[in-house]
């Protein structure tokens, strides 16, 4: 699990943006989008783990989206599901699903559910997924959503992401899908020994980290820059 620089070091540093039209036309069928979505947004900017690529291609992310946004869902870009939150671009869900470096055996804690793609992703990847989402109506959405489509690793909460998972704590990997202006050091305090945590970090220039931790010391890295949606604290929201 704390084997990590030389995946790092293939990294592309700058997200540009390749063009590809996914637009559903024609016959193109849902699964051919997705094999698209692979090969012209993921691989081609450097992704490479197989069992990464496998999930990618297998989950539906047009599942994941609401009605109005299903043509949309295999494009080159986030997309919004309602209370001011989005889907990620799947660049950057698979890049940040390869830097938590899963083998199968792992407990994962994911802090922002959102649509419940994510979580999808790292089901398939991870022994067991459990994700905190504050805003009600999505966490919701996104439980009912994971469990009809048949992933049953994954537990979704309603509450603070800040304050972690303590019950079930350590994770062997923690990743957070909305941006902290630093990252909480209740979350830091759940990571096991030998865990990896991958996040968005910053207000306004926000940073990819991946931070490690072995012997209780922690090691920290910047993979890229990126933009999140901030990670709300306090209440949850209705």
């Amino acid at each position: 699990m704390i084997a990590v620089s030389s995946k790092i070091a293939c990294v592309v540093m700058v997200i540009t943006l390749i063009p590809v039209s996914c637009g559903i036309k024609g016959e193109t069928s849902m699964e051919q989008l997705r094999d698209l979505m692979v090969r012209n947004q993921i691989e081609a900017r450097g992704v490479s783990d197989e069992r990464v690529l496998a999930a990618m291609r297998r989950v539906e992310r047009h599942r994941f989206v609401p009605g109005q946004q299903v043509a949309s869902a295999y494009e080159d870009h986030p997309l919004p599901i309602g209370h001011g939150q989005t889907i990620s671009q799947p660049y950057i869900v698979a890049l940040m699903t390869e830097l938590c470096d899963l083998d199968g055996s792992e407990k994962v804690l994911e802090i922002g559910t959102g649509s419940g793609y994510q979580a999808a992703i790292l089901s398939l990847l991870a022994k067991s997924v459990y994700s905190i989402e504050i805003v009600e109506p999505l966490g919701k959405n996104a439980r009912r959503t994971l469990a009809e489509l048949g992933f049953r690793n994954v537990e979704v909460r309603i509450g603070d992401g800040y304050a972690g998972w303590p019950e079930e704590a350590p994770f062997d990997v923690i990743i957070l899908t909305a941006a902290p202006p630093k990252i909480p050091a209740a979350l830091l305090g759940q990571l096991a020994d030998g865990g990896i945590l991958v996040a968005p970090e910053g207000k306004y220039a926000q940073e990819l980290v991946i931070i490690t931790k072995l012997g209780g010391r922690l090691t920290r890295r910047t993979v890229t820059y990126v933009r999140f949606v901030p990670m709300i604290h306090g209440e949850t929201t209705k």
